[in-house]
């Protein structure tokens, strides 16, 4: 909307979270400004991005022996890589996610909450438990299912063109899963399954993130500095990419997508697992 100003913009986070509309519908109410729970602190201590970090990348149609040392000394050296010939048709579910969020505000404000409700958060806020007065808001929704919720999932609550794909994709993951699981059980030098007997590894979580265009990019982060607390993670990109990285020399660097490829984050459960 043309000539908006501060005034546009909800005062509060409790006014931003009863609109129910999350940043698609700031964004789509025309703020020119964002809302000081979304401003991300400023330091000069804070490194600059440095560099575009270069993620070795895994085939997984080569030889057995090479695919597991190319996991293992990708694990080692960054702890990242991106995996190609992987079999899992990833572009649908993105644009399934992407659908989602763009529905009309009445449409997807329906699942908005601040905790899980049958296994199924659509919402802003990082933390489900709705302790959120003093945190920072990233500029981005996302949809979450709970894979291990008890009882399954009400996936019958998501829309049914957004239901089917991830679904699928779950399928697939899971699969995929299995496959990494075992590769780097095997760099690991403890045999293909002991990963799998030692922590019972399945999908525990899926989620959709959606970042909209922002008005003052500089003044917000897409994502709140982390680690990831799982053995890994599998994340599929669009061509956009926006991933960045914390370097041992205090930079930081881009990930740049790579077409067709999924990216495995090794998280902390791995780093941590006495095997």
């Amino acid at each position: 909307m043309a000539g908006a100003d501060k005034s546009d913009t909800p005062t509060s986070m409790a006014e931003f979270l009863a609109t129910r509309a999350g940043v698609r519908g700031l964004v789509e109410s025309g703020v020119a400004s964002v809302p000081p729970f979304f401003e991300a602190p400023c330091s000069d201590s804070t490194p600059a991005l440095s560099t575009t970090l270069s993620v070795p990348t895994v085939d997984l149609s080569g030889p057995r022996s090479a695919t597991v040392a190319a996991v293992g000394a990708a694990a080692r050296s960054c702890g990242f890589f991106h995996v190609i010939n992987h079999g899992v048709e990833d572009g649908a579910v993105v644009s399934a996610v992407q659908a989602f969020h763009e529905l009309p505000r009445a449409l997807r404000s329906a699942l908005y909450t601040l905790r899980p409700v049958g296994g199924i958060c659509y919402s802003t806020v990082p933390n489900t438990g709705g302790q959120y007065a003093d945190r920072l808001l990233s500029w981005r929704d996302y949809l979450r299912v709970l894979l291990q919720n008890s009882p399954a999932p009400d996936v019958g609550r998501i829309p049914a063109f957004c239901r089917h794909a991830l679904m699928e994709y779950r399928r697939r993951i899971e699969e995929f899963g299995k496959e990494i699981t075992g590769l780097l059980s095997e760099a690991l030098g403890v045999g293909a399954e002991r990963l799998h007997m030692a922590t019972q590894v399945e999908a525990w979580v899926m989620t959709g993130h959606y970042y909209p265009p922002c008005p003052e990019p500089e003044r917000v982060v897409g994502a709140a500095e982390h680690t990831d607390p799982s053995m890994y993670t599998v994340l599929a990109q669009d061509h956009i990419g926006g991933l960045q990285v914390h370097l041992h020399d205090g930079g930081w660097a881009d990930v740049q997508p790579v077409p067709g490829a999924l990216l495995v984050n090794i998280g902390d459960v791995l780093k941590l697992l006495p095997l």
